[in-house]
């Protein structure tokens, strides 16, 4: 694996992003992401996708500042509907404060688009997935479920309520919460994205080489998430996921298996998952409210030592 003095973080912790230190006050954060629709709004879908990317940058700790298009696109599709994609990624990269400075686009036969993006941060304020420790507890920004939603949403069986939640839950930058993470100082964090609450969970406690605990029944879900789920419609990286990381979780008896199967569906730019001391976490509720930002706990480090994460 590559290695510099001045790269804070590289693959090793399979983190959100690269973080290179530029200077003693500044480091270069970069991330790249894109991905097929999930819904058929080709401007809300621009929107979803640029979120997904960005959000990367906070989970890091940093700003946003230069993102790239990344695109592919068939070139017999009509190229509004490509505008209209582009249109909403634009609007995603101006709220966050950042500047499109170009991109990519090849011709595909499924339509794809993320960006590659650029942040800053302090090299003293770099938040990554490895520093969890015994005591810390574990919060969650955003509730889960929107890849059961997506699921649903494609099969043309979303209510206009579960619809319309996804959607905010998605296009919803996490900069606020980002803002509140460095205001607290914590111990670690990353987002959850397509390696659902599982999967990302398991990257934290890997990389810090401990043990968590997960309170499931503390969980919280986007409307009709657990009815949807309970019909089978269940996104197929679930089971991807599940089938990588079901040895690496040891649960209690009476987790019910839809649940199970939506701790490791994959979201789209998911809350910030975060840990930090015991001690800190009336600091970071109130700097979150105080922010209007959701949040709610979902476990615990128990222990020093990577073992499998325990399901209560």
């Amino acid at each position: 694996m590559p290695t510099h003095p001045d790269l804070l973080v590289g693959i090793n912790t399979r983190d959100d992003a690269g973080i290179y230190k530029l200077n003693e006050d500044l480091a270069l954060i970069q991330t790249l992401d894109f991905f097929t629709p999930m819904v058929d709004d080709p401007f809300i879908f621009g929107q979803i996708a640029a979120t997904n990317a960005i959000n990367d940058i906070y989970a890091m700790g940093g700003r946003p500042l230069l993102a790239m298009n990344v695109v592919c696109f068939p070139e017999c599709e009509d190229m509004q509907l490509l505008r209209q994609i582009l249109e909403g990624g634009l609007s995603k990269v101006t709220e966050a404060g950042a500047f499109l400075v170009g991109g990519h686009t090849v011709d595909d036969n499924e339509p794809k688009y993320g960006l590659a993006v650029a942040g800053l941060v302090h090299p003293d304020k770099v938040i990554s997935n490895n520093g969890a420790r015994p005591g810390d507890l574990l919060f969650l920004t955003k509730p889960l479920g929107n890849g059961v939603i997506a699921t649903t949403i494609k099969a043309e069986m979303a209510s206009v309520e579960a619809y319309n939640e996804a959607i905010n839950w998605m296009s919803m930058l996490n900069q606020r919460a980002c803002d509140a993470m460095q205001e607290v100082g914590i111990n670690a964090a990353t987002d959850v994205t397509g390696f659902g609450f599982v999967g990302h969970l398991f990257e934290m406690a890997a990389a810090s080489n401990v043990q968590v605990e997960v309170f499931t029944d503390k969980i919280e879900f986007m409307t009709d998430t657990l009815e949807y789920a309970n019909m089978g419609l269940i996104p197929g990286g679930a089971y991807t996921n599940r089938d990588y990381l079901d040895d690496k979780v040891e649960y209690a008896r009476d987790i019910d298996a839809t649940l199970r199967d939506i701790l490791f569906s994959p979201e789209t730019a998911g809350g910030l998952l975060i840990s930090l001391p015991e001690n800190k976490a009336s600091q970071l509720l109130a700097a979150l409210e105080k922010r209007s930002c959701h949040c709610f706990n979902v476990g615990r480090v128990i222990d020093e030592g990577f073992k499998p994460i325990k399901m209560k």
